[in-house]
């Protein structure tokens, strides 16, 4: 998937002066149709269907499991406090997924910059400091919300996302896995000294996970767990990365950026969402019979738009923003997410893409295109399926 933090803070201006366009225009709580909002709150509102949803399948009623990863991907701000935690626990939300980030000028570049401190510059964000993330931890712990480290790399470039990175020789992979060893072995000691739950240590980067480079990230997942010692993923993409990777037994536990389109009409009905599950999920339980690893879905999430379950994997265009957000839809895309996995065995948690601390039910994103539940009915969905 393109990272959305990468492509939001590329277009950000762009949408913003969108929005507030639009919000000239029209009422500042413009009310969805009728039928839409009736429809989304029953959806949220919705007593858990578990035998119905799951002795279709044959599998009979869920067994609740509290070791089950309820997670969140977290977006760094300026500012954490305790009281931006407390929506997460009437969510059930048990842990959280931070994501600091290193920088690539390019995807044949194969030096990676770093700042491990306050990020320079106007996209300089606290929370993705060592000290921010540290902090943020912290405060969490004690309310029982535990933390996976997941750096990404940022892709300068139009349209670039880690999976576009690819080297044009062989010294210069060599290059790219020294510099990716420095920047990942950094994360595995901040992740050490401050006692977090999980460290992902890579996300998306499908072309340098191909079966060539598979001695290189054993190699270095050796000298991680010398530094850490705690659980190791990887964060694969959906399409096919998981698949090619080989080093999968030297780690805890596979993830996937769960991006799977569903459908590809606008607005579809519940069970078209179901019926778009199954062809992946069929072949995810075949794989993981062979791999025999649990699994984690390391990101997963839907827009506020009609078609969210088309190409989930898409950040929402410019214009979206000011488009009527669908909410109906979104809820739906969560309700069968939660029907179609969360009783599956071999699964064993998600992250939901993605958490804005502090984010105002009338604020900026309240009925914008973008991913995150807040203040909409799919976070009562979200509730009710993690509260179980």
């Amino acid at each position: 998937m393109t990272s959305p933090s990468v492509l939001a803070r590329r277009w950000w201006p762009w949408a913003l002066a969108a929005v507030l366009l639009f919000s000239w225009f029209r009422p500042r709580h413009a009310p969805a149709p009728a039928e839409t909002a009736r429809e989304a709150r029953a959806l949220a509102e919705a007593p858990s269907p578990f035998g119905a949803a799951f002795a279709s399948r044959g599998r009979g009623a869920v067994v609740s499991d509290s070791t089950r990863q309820r997670g969140v991907s977290w977006v760094g701000g300026d500012s954490i406090t305790a009281e931006a935690l407390a929506p997460l626990l009437r969510n059930h939300v048990t842990w959280l997924a931070q994501t600091p980030f290193g920088w690539q000028s390019g995807a044949d570049d194969p030096s990676i910059r770093t700042n491990f401190g306050r990020p320079n510059g106007r996209w300089g964000l606290w929370g993705e400091s060592d000290a921010g993330i540290a902090y943020t931890a912290r405060l969490a712990r004690p309310r029982g919300i535990r933390t996976l480290l997941k750096p990404h790399l940022w892709v300068r470039g139009r349209s670039s996302w880690p999976g576009d990175i690819k080297m044009s020789s062989a010294a210069d992979w060599d290059a790219w896995f020294a510099s990716y060893g420095t920047f990942i072995l950094h994360y595995a000691a901040l992740a050490e000294a401050e006692h977090f739950e999980g460290l992902c240590i890579g996300t998306e980067l499908q072309h340098a996970t191909e079966p060539a480079h598979a001695n290189a990230w054993r190699s270095l997942i050796r000298q991680i767990r010398r530094v850490y010692h705690g659980p190791l993923t990887y964060a694969a993409n959906w399409s096919g990365e998981y698949e090619q990777i080989t080093f999968w037994d030297a780690l805890d536990y596979v993830g996937i950026q769960a991006y799977f389109p569903l459908c590809a009409e606008p607005n579809p009905p519940l069970d078209s969402l179901l019926r778009g599950w199954q062809p992946h999920l069929q072949k995810l339980a075949r794989w993981q019979k062979k791999i025999k690893k649990p699994v984690v879905f390391t990101e997963v999430g839907y827009k506020t738009t009609p078609e969210a379950a088309a190409r989930p994997w898409e950040w929402p265009e410019r214009l979206a923003a000011v488009a009527p957000a669908d909410e109906a839809t979104q809820a739906r895309c969560y309700e069968a997410l939660f029907r179609a996995c969360w009783g599956l065995p071999w699964l064993k948690g998600m992250f939901i893409w993605k958490w804005y601390p502090s984010l105002e039910a009338d604020g900026p994103a309240r009925r914008h295109a973008d991913f995150t539940p807040q203040h909409k009915p799919a976070e009562a969905v979200l509730a009710r399926w993690y509260g179980q």
